[in-house]
């Protein structure tokens, strides 16, 4: 029978119920929602689907054990009884990379991470009859992440690597980039299918474009990078990676017809915008254009803006936000029976904008927080059988 692991996925503060349909659809149980992170049943092969696969995750954590700590002495305890020989072999090289404390007594991450380091090495010296001798550390590496939410301690090994926002297409960025998993996990908000158009005004290095053509050509996350846990030969056979990856192979349909827009002021930033989606593979579904926001038009009906507009953070003078977002403004109500999303932390956004949002969400970028501004359309009728067929 094969092993069972409790995965858990991190993710943007208020974005949680995107990423638990996310891993839904691949076909795992959900076994705890958090604020924050998104905790699932998976086995071996999970671990590799679930990095390939999942727009919205930040990483994946194998998960070790849960305790209860409110002294370094518990703290030693609970973290050693932990059957981390289960986990790491014998030359593996083992570290507490990230250690986050909320409501709890125990803060210090650099006291923690001293403490959690003594306490394995403790438990694998024992376990692998090594007596006093130090661990070599030489090996496949297995960092630590650790929560600590109200003296309940949670501790998870690192599968990923790098973020998982990591995509491998995004080299050349824009002065305030929005990451890709947040702009996946937004577009995943919307009520946008690849049969819709969709442009972003202020697409900066393209990520919105770009996550947006991916999630119409079915195209994994994941597929043009490396994970940590792929030397993690004790636990993770090499050909579930492979498998992953034909998997992904299989099902992507990068000759799909969509009609997707990115505009920006800039000319440099709308050429790296095109190397971005170059690299992405989707360079062929995506037009880019260097335009200000005050041309933004559109012919057709039924359209989505999805953006990040400039909230201030990133451009020197804040005095022309108020201009800015009234043009935005005035744009969107001459597109015929368009929606908008953005996402900005600009309190005055409705203001200039010009009318109130029908939805607002809360979202935090990173420790920024921010607002989804949900401005809905109309539907596009219900095309009749017939006209499906001959379109």
């Amino acid at each position: 029978m094969k092993q069972t692991y409790e995965l858990i996925a991190p993710c943007h503060f208020g974005l949680e119920a995107v990423l638990k349909k996310e891993i839904l659809d691949l076909g795992y149980e959900i076994s705890q929602v958090e604020d924050g992170r998104v905790t699932f049943i998976g086995d071996d092969e999970a671990i590799c689907r679930a990095n390939v696969f999942l727009r919205t995750a930040e990483r994946i954590l194998l998960k070790a054990g849960s305790f209860r700590a409110e002294t370094f002495e518990e703290l030693f305890q609970g973290t050693k009884a932990i059957a981390w020989e289960e986990f790491i072999p014998e030359d593996g090289k083992f570290w507490v990379a990230k250690a986050s404390s909320i409501k709890s007594k125990l803060f210090s991450p650099s006291d923690i991470r001293r403490i959690m380091k003594k306490a394995i090495a403790r438990r694998l010296q024992e376990a692998y009859d090594l007596g006093q001798q130090p661990l070599s550390e030489t090996g496949s590496e297995y960092p630590l992440r650790v929560f600590f939410f109200k003296d309940q301690v949670t501790v998870g090994i690192d599968t990923s690597g790098d973020s998982l926002h990591k995509r491998g297409y995004r080299t050349l960025t824009s002065k305030a980039p929005i990451t890709e998993t947040l702009a996946a996990a937004l577009i995943l908000l919307t009520p946008w299918k690849k049969d819709r158009i969709l442009v972003d005004p202020f697409c900066g290095s393209g990520t919105f474009p770009i996550e947006a053509a991916m999630i119409a050509a079915n195209i994994a996350p994941g597929m043009n990078r490396s994970f940590l846990a792929e030397g993690w030969k004790n636990l993770v056979p090499r050909k579930h990676w492979y498998n992953a990856v034909d998997e992904a192979m299989e099902v992507m349909d990068d000759s799909v017809q969509v009609d997707i827009q990115g505009y920006d002021a800039d000319g440099d930033i709308v050429r790296a915008a095109r190397e971005n989606a170059a690299r992405a593979g989707v360079d062929h579904m995506i037009h880019f254009q260097q335009r200000p926001v005050a041309e933004l038009s559109h012919p057709k009906k039924y359209g989505f803006i999805i953006t990040n507009p400039p909230y201030g953070e990133r451009i020197e003078e804040k005095k022309n936000l108020p201009e800015l977002y009234r043009q935005i403004g005035e744009r969107y109500r001459e597109l015929d029976a368009w929606s908008m999303y953005l996402i900005t932390s600009y309190e005055d956004a409705e203001r200039y904008i010009g009318r109130k949002a029908d939805k607002n969400r809360k979202i935090y970028n990173g420790m920024m927080k921010t607002y989804f501004y949900q401005f809905l359309g109309p539907k596009p009728p219900r095309r009749r059988p017939e006209e499906k067929n001959e379109g």
